[in-house]
């Protein structure tokens, strides 16, 4: 099982070039409830509501969401290992209560922050990077009269890289 954060399904929603592998949304997803409040928060800040409603609904569709029930409000009132804002203590808090229930988790985030005290807790993070680079086919020449060199890009082909 694999929980999700936002950042996660604001980079598939908004086409940034870090999107996950489409295989992502294959997997068996969980997230907290507060998932569907970010991610409509952060459509409707951008004015995006109308046109990316319908994959927003769609896309949090495939998720099993988990309630924000005592135990996980009460895991997030306790420290963690390392600094985490106050929407990551409850993801963070969630993905433990589904691992205290047995559930083996996977964390899949964006977030740096989230991703450092995940870490420190003993979660395995999913590996979802996938970069946007690009590959040049380079011609350079060596004048022997100047000694100085010419470099001339015939293409640059756009690569996407898992």
């Amino acid at each position: 099982m694999i929980y999700v954060d936002t950042s996660v399904v604001l980079a598939q929603l908004l086409a940034e070039d870090r999107r996950p592998h489409d295989s992502l949304w294959g997997e068996s997803l969980i997230s907290s409830r507060i998932l569907e409040y970010e991610v409509w928060n952060r459509l409707h800040a951008r004015n995006l509501g109308e046109s990316h409603g319908e994959a927003a609904r769609l896309l949090i569709c495939r998720f099993a969401m988990l309630e924000l029930v005592p135990p996980v409000l009460a895991r997030a009132l306790q420290p963690f290992p390392s600094p985490v804002r106050t929407l990551d203590a409850l993801h963070l808090a969630s993905a433990d209560f589904i691992r205290q229930q047995g559930q083996s988790v996977k964390i899949a985030s964006y977030d740096k922050r989230l991703l450092d005290a995940a870490r420190r807790l003993n979660f395995a993070v999913s590996h979802l990077y996938r970069h946007r680079s690009s590959l040049r086919r380079i011609v350079t020449a060596v004048n022997p009269d100047t000694k100085s060199a010419t470099i001339e890009i015939l293409e640059t082909i756009d690569l996407l890289s898992l």
